[in-house]
């Protein structure tokens, strides 16, 4: 069952689309709290990709990666679905990076929607493999959308 998030946000839906869609915007909120994000490629079209890397730079984060016997730095990959300027955007996004379990892609969709002193994000979300890990998700995605809130605050 696909999982909606929604947020508002006080930015027009060209500012919020220009966040999302290059590598000086994503690096300014993609990542979770105590880590970083550097985009390594970004090729805006259909079946174009992103590839970015994931870093732990606070202590916290990477003492529990240390900790867990995690790499502090792991690359991701998303594909693009659809693109719509400025108010669709869909990408599959590569899970190669679960413990005994076959590589998969989950579908991430985000339509931007303009709203009195604003934009309301709608982001709905392709469960994973199984609850677990799809609360991961939904928590990872939930962050990200709180992160980009408190940028355009």
């Amino acid at each position: 069952m696909t999982t909606l998030i929604e947020r508002t946000v006080t930015a027009t839906p060209d500012r919020v689309w220009n966040l999302w869609v290059t590598p000086e915007g994503i690096c300014q909120w993609w990542a979770p709290d105590g880590f970083r994000t550097d985009v390594t490629r970004l090729d805006l079209r259909p079946d174009g990709e992103l590839v970015y890397t994931m870093t732990a730079v606070g202590p916290e984060q990477v003492a529990f990666m240390e900790q867990n016997g995690m790499p502090l730095v792991t690359e991701s990959r998303k594909r693009f679905v659809e693109i719509a300027e400025p108010t669709k955007l869909s990408y599959q996004s590569l899970v190669d990076f679960v413990p005994d379990h076959a590589p998969y892609e989950q579908l991430t969709e985000i339509d931007l929607e303009p709203v009195d002193g604003g934009t309301r994000i709608v982001m709905r979300v392709e469960p994973m493999h199984d609850e677990v890990w799809t609360e991961r998700l939904v928590a990872g995605r939930s962050n990200e959308l709180d992160n980009l809130a408190r940028l355009l605050a």
